[in-house]
């Protein structure tokens, strides 16, 4: 047995490994480690010094003639590739090969050493630090999905906030630091952001260019976000190092139903484990350090910041609308199909409004993991009298015109579900302009194609959709005549408005004058009282 080996079994020993698994480690017989272990003994016992290893002479190699020639080309070249030295050693006569340079290179070249990390500690309520981690966790009752853990650590206690999230967009993250905030009891006056979108738009000069949304939340608390470094990730050591520890302590050894249940036990380690941990570098409970901080932090304002999420919404032919690929019904009576409506997204809820901002209805919000799924109200849904239904589509085709008229009639001789199909193109109008439409009936009803889908195929072809403005112009056109009537004000002549395009002298005083009775036609044919008139005939009259 080589002598390394029982030096190794004799150092292993020495720090209390058991026999059996020095031979396991070394891949020996138990018998053999024993029996040097127990030579050992024997050795010390009779004062014997066991042999010294000595160091293993150097072979010689070729490059040992060329190594001061690459010291000085590393020394003038310190970015210098092996594969340029080995083009100068050729020239000076190096017969070796390539991977022997590439290991003296290694020996040889000076290795930059990384600086020391100087910790940065700051006062009360100075300074706070946030970011996001990303995992992928198996959940018993939702399976695997990818969640964000938001992060938000006060440096001077380092009493944190974690909530596990769906996603890291603005809303997300404006609404977590709300939560952080409250759940700290206030803000600290700076905090540090990596250069995520959200934050940092982009950069112009090497300074960063914040996202104005995120500026006015931050100017709505009272505090300045400083943007990181790029590639410096020490810079915000105090709300990195916590992810390790979440990861170790928080994750490891535990199961989660769902997000939901993630989040509850999340809340219960903070309370319970983090907050009352001696904190290896300030050696007191954050909790207790947070009771020093917190009268520093900057107040919450007396009205909380608005992050809900305003988006558009279409109505769609059976009264619904979308939203994270699932639907929301409205009221039937209150809207139709093809109406453009804001729809406002908060953490729990869907809320949606009228065109002139009233609230219509609101939904509980579906979990992002869920899809393809739909929350409707009873009221939502039109009346169940099929006549006055059909009706008021028959009505509706009327108004587009004759031919519209034409292709209802064939589309209800010719189609079996022919009511359903006719209330899917009066659809159409969400996307089409009415006289496209029209033209669209018409050129079906030319070629008895009487069927939604050549409806939609002559649409695709000859027709162009309507654009979100054109959409809102037509809903305030809707509007403007629901309240004003058809012709709410009638054309006037145009001979009104002669007098203001020339110059008139003023009336003199007796033009202005009213006269107390001026004689109508009839009255000034008349003669005077007591007198008697003769007609002369036209050709006898007297000329002027």
């Amino acid at each position: 047995m080589k002598q390394e080996v029982r030096h190794e079994i004799v150092r292993r020993w020495r720090e209390g490994q058991s026999m059996r698994g020095i031979a396991q480690d070394l891949n020996a017989a138990r018998k053999t480690v024993k029996s040097v272990i127990q030579s050992h003994q024997q050795q010390r016992g009779e004062g014997i010094v066991p042999p010294q290893l000595r160091p293993r002479k150097k072979r010689r190699s070729q490059l040992d003639e060329y190594e001061n020639a690459l010291r000085e080309l590393l020394t003038r070249y310190p970015n210098i590739t092996v594969t340029r030295l080995l083009e100068e050693l050729r020239d000076r006569g190096y017969r070796g090969g390539y991977t022997v340079l590439r290991q003296r290179v290694k020996q040889l070249r000076p290795r930059k050493s990384s600086p020391f990390v100087e910790r940065f500690e700051t006062s009360p309520a100075q300074q706070a630090q946030m970011d996001y981690a990303v995992y992928d966790l198996d959940f018993t009752h939702e399976g695997r999905r990818r969640v964000h853990l938001f992060g938000y650590i006060l440096g001077y206690s380092r009493r944190q906030y974690l909530h596990f999230v769906e996603s890291q967009d603005m809303e997300t993250t404006l609404r977590e630091h709300v939560h952080a905030f409250e759940h700290l009891g206030g803000v600290a006056a700076t905090c540090l952001y990596d250069n995520m979108k959200v934050v940092v738009a982009r950069y112009e000069d090497e300074e960063p260019i914040y996202n104005t949304r995120f500026l006015a939340f931050a100017t709505h608390h009272g505090y300045r976000p400083v943007a990181c470094r790029p590639r410096r990730p020490q810079t915000k050591g105090k709300i990195e190092r916590p992810f390790d520890y979440v990861e170790k302590n928080l994750l490891n050894g535990r199961t989660f139903r769902s997000l939901a249940h993630l989040n509850e036990v999340t809340a219960w380690w903070l309370a319970e484990v983090a907050d009352v941990r001696t904190h290896r570098t300030t050696r007191k409970r954050p909790i207790d350090l947070h009771a020093e901080e917190q009268p520093h932090l900057i107040p919450l304002p007396a009205t909380r910041y608005e992050v809900a999420e305003v988006i558009y919404r279409t109505v769609d032919h059976e009264g619904y609308v979308s939203y994270g690929q699932n639907r929301y019904s409205v009221p039937w009576e209150k809207t139709h199909p093809g109406q453009v409506l804001p729809v406002k997204i908060t953490e729990e809820e869907v809320i949606i409004y009228s065109l002139q901002l009233y609230e219509l209805t609101r939904h509980a919000r579906f979990n992002s993991s869920v899809t393809h799924q739909k929350r409707q109200q009873r009221q939502h849904q039109p009346p169940r009298d099929v006549e006055s239904r059909r009706q008021l589509a028959r009505e509706q085709f009327q108004e587009l015109g004759a031919p519209a008229v034409a292709f209802l009639e064939g589309l209800l001789r010719s189609q079996r579900r022919g009511w359903e199909q006719a209330r899917q193109v009066l659809a159409c109008l969400r996307n089409y302009r009415r006289e496209d439409l029209t033209a669209a009936l018409e050129r079906a009803t030319r070629f008895g194609a009487f069927s939604l889908s050549a409806v939609e195929r002559i649409l695709a072809v000859q027709a162009r959709p309507k654009t979100s403005y054109e959409h809102l112009a037509d809903q305030t056109k809707d509007h403007l005549r629901e309240l004003l009537g058809d012709d709410p004000t009638p054309p006037r002549s145009t001979a009104e408005y002669q007098q203001f395009l020339f110059d008139e002298p003023s009336p003199s005083k007796e033009e202005t004058e009213e006269p107390l009775d001026e004689p109508t036609q009839e009255e000034h044919d008349q003669p005077p009282d007591g007198q008697s008139t003769t007609v002369q005939p036209e050709d006898e009259q007297p000329r002027e």
